[in-house]
Parts: C-alpha cells; structure tokens; sequence
C-alpha cells in the first residue's frame, strides 16, 4: 500500500471524531467541514513526506491549530472590518449636493460677489483677503497700510454688506 492510500485511510478512520471535534471549537457545522478538509490537505502533504508515529493526535492538533486560526482571523476582521460596509457604502448617496442646492448657492455666490463689487476698493480687499485668501488681521493691515483695528473694522463691516444684500434676496 503506498504512502498516499495509508495515510487517507488514517484519516477516513478518524474523520467522524475529527468533524465532532472540529464542530465543537468553531461551532458550526460547515466552518467544521472546511476545517477537516484543510487538515486533510495539511496532514497528507505531511505523511508524504515522513511517517506520522500518532496520527489521530496529529490530525487533532492539525484541527485544533486550523480552528484557532480561522476565530484568530475572524475576531481580526470583526476588529478592522465592517461587516457589509460594502453595501452600506453603496446604498449611502455620494457627497454631492442636489440640483437645487447647486442653484442656490449659485445664486447667493453671485448676491455676494455683487456685494463685494459695490464696496469701497479698501473694504473689498480687506473681505477678500480675509475670507478667500485666509489672511490674518495684520497682514491685511499692513498691505493696506492701516492699524489692526481698522482692518478688522473692513472685514467685519464688509462682510455685513454681504450679510444683508443676501437678506434682501428675493424669495425662491
């Protein structure tokens, strides 16, 4: 008989216990039947090679290792993974604002940019600076040859005029 035929009659004789036993560690019955077969595989490549003096012992560890290795990985991806993320990241619309939002806003940049087109040149350079350059009082300050206080007088007083030509707006 050669190696190959002696060892799968090994594991035939023990598969039952081993499937009992796999079951018992993962807890159902399909994982236990992945989990013997992968000790088949495990355990044939091995007596292949050498002869095994306690098969059944083997075998067992072989189980045993392969049960705490599949809870191992399972508790991992519990840890990292959200289970159907996938799904859930399909089912959750893009980040993109709608049509009308789109109008909206449109339309309230064009109320502020008008604003901004009827402001004293000091004031208008100032707002813009401050809101869509990002730059701070005294730099607005400086570049404007002004005191601190005077730029943030601008920025506060033209940022006003924006605030009440959108308060006037017309109604959608």
């Amino acid at each position: 008989m050669t190696k190959k035929a002696n060892s799968l009659e090994q594991f035939l004789s023990y598969r039952t216990e081993l499937l009992r036993y796999a079951t018992r560690l993962v807890g159902d019955r399909g994982e236990a039947e992945d989990v013997v077969q992968e000790a088949w595989l495990r355990f044939s490549e091995t007596a292949s090679s050498q002869p095994i003096d306690e098969p059944r012992g083997y075998l067992h560890r072989i189980v045993r290792n392969l049960a705490y290795d599949g809870r191992r990985s399972q508790a991992l991806r519990a840890r990292y993974f959200i289970e159907n993320a996938d799904a859930e990241a399909a089912a959750v619309s893009l980040d993109q604002p709608s049509a009308e939002s789109r109008l909206i806003s449109s339309e309230e940049l064009r109320i502020v940019l008008e604003a901004l087109e009827a402001m004293p040149e000091r004031m208008r350079i100032a707002v813009e600076m401050h809101r869509f350059a990002g730059a701070k009082l005294k730099h607005i300050a400086a570049r404007l040859d002004v005191s601190v206080t005077t730029a943030h007088h601008l920025v506060a007083d033209g940022i006003e005029r924006c605030r009440a030509r959108l308060r006037r707006r017309p109604p959608e």
